[in-house]
């Protein structure tokens, strides 16, 4: 399984999620604070799109809105 990790601050967390959702092939994203804590972990199958994915984006929204930068970690599906 591949993972990248990106490095956002909280204001474009929300959209970088989104933008990540949109590229496919992601099996599960965790943010993490910048001190190593995992703050949510979002895992990601296929059939997960629109009003079920509502939930977790507002959660995502949440978070942003608490920290000022954080790390978003990707594990993708090979």
């Amino acid at each position: 399984m591949n993972s990248d990790t990106f490095e956002v601050k909280g204001e474009e967390l929300l959209a970088k999620v989104k933008e990540i959702i949109k590229e496919g092939n992601v099996r599960q994203i965790s943010i993490v604070s910048k001190e190593g804590k995992t703050l949510i972990v979002l895992p990601l199958t296929l059939g997960v799109v629109g009003a079920l994915l509502a939930p977790a984006l507002a959660a995502v929204g949440a978070v942003a809105a608490l920290v000022s930068e954080c790390s978003i970690k990707v594990e993708r599906k090979e």
